[in-house]
């Protein structure tokens, strides 16, 4: 699996609404055959920066999605709503998606 997380700072002025601008990259992207996840999270920190964390099954998967119309489409809106060049990491993985955490687990009542 390969999994990526990238760092976005949105200008100011597009900070609240950025869910929803992202949304149509965001659901095509989900809905692509290799996309195991595709997750947004604000910085509790930072109301500017938002987390993507996104995993594909296969390098093929991530290739598709690069090379995707919805991808490009993204690529050059995201310039004109960023304050920065974003920071990723990008790991191959050797596991298939989530499992659960062995040291944490929710108590009754």
């Amino acid at each position: 699996m390969i999994l990526i997380t990238v760092k976005f700072t949105a200008r100011p002025e597009f900070s609240d609404r950025w869910v929803s601008l992202v949304e149509e990259f965001t659901l095509a992207t989900r809905a692509e055959p290799g996309n195991v996840f595709f997750e947004w999270s604000r910085s509790v920190d930072d109301p500017d920066q938002y987390v993507l964390l996104e995993a594909f099954a296969s390098p093929e998967a991530g290739a598709a999605h690069v090379n995707s119309d919805h991808f490009k489409a993204a690529m050059a809106e995201l310039p004109a709503r960023i304050a920065t060049k974003p920071q990723i990491i990008y790991v191959d993985a050797p596991v298939d998606g989530w499992s659960d955490m062995a040291e944490l687990a929710p108590t009754e009542g």
